[in-house]
């Protein structure tokens, strides 16, 4: 397995940690990030309420296009109801899918525009006051941080500073101890030099210590500030979270068409016109009406009638 940058380089995880100097940035740019958000959940389901809107369009205009065939269409009885139900059923879930497209565009995208509104207060010249209280607020929790972290990082470069003097001091009177060819004068300046070093270092070493002793005591009210602002940021962002959460029910409650008892009753009814296609009762229809089912009148004796102009019929009895 891989191993990750996170992993493989610990510093870079220090230097990118939200106790450093100016690493809450990322905190305070959450609420632009936010408004931005919002902007686009709007366009998201405003192009969706346009497709909901052409949907409906082509069923009806698939409807409108059938119906005249269908009508004319030689089915008859049942099995002509189950198709003409298609028809109707397509134009009443082209008007729900419309209805979707005005929920989608008068209700959650003007729900959301008014939130986002009310929430994000735009500053004269850019920006919002949300995200700049924010970053105030953990700007004046690290400016004494900062400022510690300063002095600290001074103490140290200093400390390591004579630390490498204080080696090189070090080498030097090992190399020189001994040596023939160093003189005794000459080992004498480089063991001075040497002690003069270990002191220097030992001197620097304890401003280090007390720097960072400093520093350390200061960590737990530095923790407690940027907590607080910290702390103050994530209940916008929880309060960010909770509304998109519920637009977000709300599209789909709008969108759900599963849980739609409109949509259920369409199908239902198609459905029980479909299964009420009767066989039995569709054949006996075109007997009665094109087979041997229909009335005729069958050849039989037919008296004759004379009829006189201006005077009453005379029916003529055959003997």
């Amino acid at each position: 397995m891989s191993t990750s940058s996170t992993e493989s380089n610990p510093e870079d995880v220090t230097q990118r940690s939200f106790w450093m100097p100016g690493n809450y940035h990322c905190t305070v740019k959450r609420t632009e990030d936010a408004f931005q958000a919002c902007n686009d959940i709007v366009a998201c389901f405003q192009e969706r309420a346009r497709l909901e809107r052409q949907y409906a369009q082509q069923l009806n205009e698939w409807s409108n296009k059938w119906k005249p065939v269908v009508d004319s269409s030689p089915l008859y009885g049942s099995l002509l109801k189950a198709w003409q139900c298609f028809l109707s059923s397509a134009d009443r879930l082209a008007s729900l899918h419309a209805s979707i497209c005005r929920s989608l565009v008068s209700e959650d995208a003007d729900r959301v525009r008014t939130w986002q509104k009310d929430t994000f207060h735009k500053k004269l010249f850019g920006g919002f006051k949300e995200s700049q209280d924010i970053e105030m607020g953990f700007a004046r929790a690290q400016k004494p941080w900062a400022k510690r972290l300063k002095k600290l990082d001074k103490a140290r470069r200093a400390y390591h500073k004579v630390s490498r003097k204080e080696h090189a001091a070090k080498e030097r009177d090992l190399h020189a101890q001994g040596n023939p060819d160093v003189s005794i004068d000459k080992q004498k300046k480089i063991q001075e030099e040497r002690e003069v070093a270990q002191q220097e270092a030992e001197k620097v070493r304890a401003r280090y210590e007390k720097v960072l002793e400093e520093v350390n005591r200061y960590v737990p009210r530095y923790m407690e500030e940027m907590e607080s602002v910290f702390d103050q940021s994530q209940d916008e962002e929880r309060r960010r979270i909770v509304f998109l959460k519920e637009a977000f029910l709300s599209i789909h409650k709008h969108l759900d068409v599963t849980n739609n008892e409109s949509v259920r009753a369409v199908y239902n009814e198609l459905h029980n016109t479909l299964m009420g296609i009767d066989d039995q009762d569709d054949l006996r229809w075109w007997k009665n009406t094109h087979g041997p089912g229909m009335p005729t009148d069958w050849p039989h004796f037919q008296k004759w009638l004379l009829c006189w102009s201006g005077l009453p019929s005379i029916q003529m009895h055959h003997q």
